[in-house]
């Protein structure tokens, strides 16, 4: 009899168990997340809009039932705003604490060093998962880098992190400066740096760059960097072709092989390395510097030197069949 009574109270505690779970079923409802879901919970979304999206998009079989367990036994934590991934067979506990309490997911998108802002422009509005319009930014405003941002995110915004960065590397980066630099301003050492960005692709030899165009720049002599000519024609786009000699010779406040000094702005955005180069040059005499062929460069301080590399570079681009 002891064991029938004790088989009795189990099978009594089992339908009981079974009661509350339908009884929980029923007055929650369920989640439906068949597969990994992206679910989005826009920007100042309360909890009762959020879970009517979710039964609208069949993640959940009911709102009300959502919102009822969430008040329930959900805590009082609030939901945050952005993209979330919601896994297969997720239930509703952790939706709701996903919602409170899990990582946005984050994308991200890339600005190489030496992008003009033409083309940051370009990209930034190339990208579907953001939204409004934005202007082309200042020319060397911008901090070449990987950003991230959420989905639906505006691009003024992203933007301005770009260049808020760019800010904070300037401020930082300023007060270290070597002595006797050839600028005197932070916004002079983005201009220079932007030429050296463009000038070598080697991040071995930016410094030694720095250093020629600071000699340069100290002595008063003409600059003669190629991408000064290109930036006006295509305000830093690739030319797509050989630079011609009226273009050599054109006069505006950018060709450094018609005008002395600086440019009047930057002709591309910099990154920390050439604004680095900038603010602590290589100790160098060469004022001169020719392509080796390799993608590097030939520096001399002598312009016979240099005159014979620059005849040698030429030799090898007939050889290449180039010229």
């Amino acid at each position: 009899m002891r064991r029938k009574g004790w088989l009795a109270i189990g099978v009594l505690g089992a339908l009981a168990l079974l009661a509350v779970v339908v009884g929980a079923r029923f007055a929650f409802g369920s989640a439906e997340v068949e597969r990994d879901t992206a679910f989005i919970v826009p920007s100042g979304s309360t909890l009762t809009a959020v879970a009517h999206k979710l039964e609208d998009e069949g993640l959940i079989s009911s709102a009300d039932g959502f919102l009822l367990r969430a008040k329930l036994i959900g805590g009082s934590d609030p939901i945050q705003a952005g993209e979330f991934m919601l896994p297969a067979g997720i239930g509703l506990g952790g939706i709701l604490e996903t919602f409170q309490h899990g990582d946005v997911i984050r994308r991200f998108i890339t600005i190489p060093e030496g992008t003009p802002s033409v083309l940051v422009h370009e990209k930034l509005m190339a990208e579907p998962l953001l939204t409004g319009e934005i202007p082309v930014p200042e020319e060397g405003s911008v901090l070449p880098d990987t950003y991230d941002f959420e989905r639906g995110e505006a691009r003024t915004a992203v933007l301005a992190r770009m260049q808020a960065a760019m800010r904070s590397y300037l401020a930082e980066a300023w007060p270290r400066r070597a002595a006797d630099i050839a600028v005197d301003s932070v916004e002079e050492a983005v201009v220079l740096a932007s030429i050296v960005e463009k000038e070598t692709a080697l991040p071995s030899e930016r410094r030694m760059v720095a250093g020629l165009y600071s000699n340069r720049l100290k002595q008063g002599m003409y600059l003669q960097a190629d991408p000064t000519i290109i930036y006006p024609i295509t305000r830093g786009k690739p030319l797509g072709r050989r630079i011609r000699q009226s273009e050599i010779a054109a006069v505006n406040d950018y060709n450094t092989y018609s005008m002395a000094g600086l440019p009047k702005g930057p002709i591309t955005n910099p990154g920390r390395e050439s604004i680095a180069a900038v603010l602590d040059p290589a100790e160098t005499d060469a004022l001169y510097m020719v392509a080796d062929g390799t993608g590097g460069h030939v520096f001399n301080a002598d312009y016979a030197a240099h005159q014979d590399a620059v005849d040698k570079w030429f030799q090898l681009r007939r050889e290449r069949g180039e010229m």
